[in-house]
């Protein structure tokens, strides 16, 4: 019985990490010690009710080292990344806080990231973030002070030298896992590793990726960044997903940003009794396949509406906490 179950409304003390630790985040814990992590996104509620949050985190909270909130994704407005994390860190559970870069100059992101670590966030991943135009309120003004790599630093700095930009001193400076993202299977293909390599000198220590529905492809950008030693120092989490139907594989390929399903995927969807049931098993070959690829430390599941099935796709997979070795 998870504690949603018990008490959706319990507030929990953060205890504090352990001597010599850095962030005392439990996904970090879990990918030092070797474990195939798991995180997985959670669909923000367009709501203020904080139950709202729990139902849509419960069926992740099991199998989840950490949540994903995400930060205003596509564009489009819902509840904030930082308002779930809170919640959810009360409630005793990892999370990854997103920050978007587009939303936010300089100023109100320092702050908030000192906010985030101040409720007991451990976790963060710096975005650059979609252009308003491809959201529902294309009239918004974007910011963009920050990239990503700008970001990261930013963070780095904020953590590792306790201080802001201005170089003003951080009288308790924020104790975080630092994440970014990466899309290793859309063009330009022999640019992503280097890419990836800006951001690890930037500073990051995670990494959550796009989507992997083509195995060859992400095989050679793996190689690539074994070939530059990058596995040696980021963990890299791969993004898989179960697919509903081959309608909606065609429309996140030609929709979303930095998503490749190659044209074998959706005909597998086609010829299925059940696509929703192939997507799903789909899903659980990748994750199977990527457990066996060198420099692969865990998997970011993503399951826009179809979160129900998350638990079911870790436990197939054999990458559930109770089926990890002691």
């Amino acid at each position: 019985m998870s504690q949603f179950d018990q008490d959706p409304n319990a507030i929990r003390r953060y205890a504090p990490p352990p001597e010599g630790h850095v962030s005392g985040s439990k996904l970090e814990l879990a990918l030092r010690a070797g474990h195939f992590a798991v995180t997985a996104e959670m669909n923000p509620p367009d709501s203020a009710d904080p139950q709202d949050v729990f139902k849509a985190a419960q069926p992740l909270a099991d199998v989840a080292d950490a949540i994903n909130a995400t930060d205003a994704s596509g564009a489009n407005c819902h509840m904030s990344s930082i308002g779930i994390c809170a919640l959810l860190t009360r409630a005793g559970h990892g999370t990854v806080y997103q920050i978007s870069c587009r939303d936010r100059n300089r100023i109100a992101i320092q702050g908030d990231v000192l906010g985030a670590a101040a409720m007991g966030v451990r976790n963060v991943l710096c975005l650059t973030g979609d252009d308003v135009g491809a959201g529902d309120q294309p009239g918004a003004k974007p910011v963009f002070d920050f990239d990503s790599l700008t970001l990261i630093r930013t963070i780095r700095t904020m953590r590792d030298q306790g201080v802001f930009l201005s170089g003003r001193k951080i009288t308790s400076p924020p104790n975080l896992f630092i994440g970014a993202a990466e899309n290793p299977c859309v063009d330009p293909l022999e640019w992503r590793p280097d890419r990836l390599a800006k951001k690890v000198a930037a500073g990051a220590e995670f990494i959550q990726t796009n989507y992997i529905f083509d195995m060859p492809r992400f095989q050679a950008f793996m190689s690539r960044v074994r070939d530059l030693g990058l596995e040696r120092k980021v963990f890299i989490l791969a993004g898989v997903g179960p697919l509903a139907s081959a309608k909606a594989a065609r429309w996140m390929r030609g929709n979303v940003p930095g998503i490749h399903i190659p044209d074998q995927v959706i005909a597998r969807l086609e010829k299925a009794e059940n696509p929703g049931e192939e997507g799903r098993r789909i899903c659980v070959e990748l994750i199977q396949q990527l457990r066996e690829v060198a420099g692969v430390a865990g998997v970011h599941i993503m399951a826009y509406r179809r979160e129900h099935l998350v638990a079911d796709i870790v436990r197939e997979a054999g990458i559930a906490r109770e089926q990890r070795p002691a």
